[in-house]
């Protein structure tokens, strides 16, 4: 059987340096989006690759889509109110959406 995770994935959705949004959902089950970064702006760094959803592996199903997984810089200002450095997550492409500049 071949690992889905090695199959080769169709273009980035997110180039290095796109601003982007996470989705603010707070679903009834496991997820890997953090509550502290629900909602929040950041820049992709980098994509990292692509792996199985946990949020689905994690309810022991067998039909977890593959996505690319994208490395996400936030401000510690924006997800905490304070701070002047960076935090860096790995967030699957699901999470994420587009930040377009009229929402700032």
């Amino acid at each position: 059987m071949t690992d889905p995770a090695a199959a080769p994935m169709a273009d980035d959705r997110f180039a290095p340096g796109a601003r982007v949004r996470t989705f603010r959902h707070d679903p009834p089950h496991h997820t890997r989006l953090p509550r502290y970064a629900r909602g929040k702006r950041g820049t992709v760094v980098e994509p990292e690759g692509p792996a199985a959803l946990a949020d689905v592996n994690a309810r022991g199903r067998g039909d977890a889509p593959v996505e690319q997984i994208y490395a996400v810089r936030f401000a510690a200002r924006d997800l905490w109110g304070e701070g002047d450095h960076h935090v860096v997550l790995d967030l699957w492409e699901s999470y994420l959406e587009e930040d377009s500049d009229d929402e700032r």
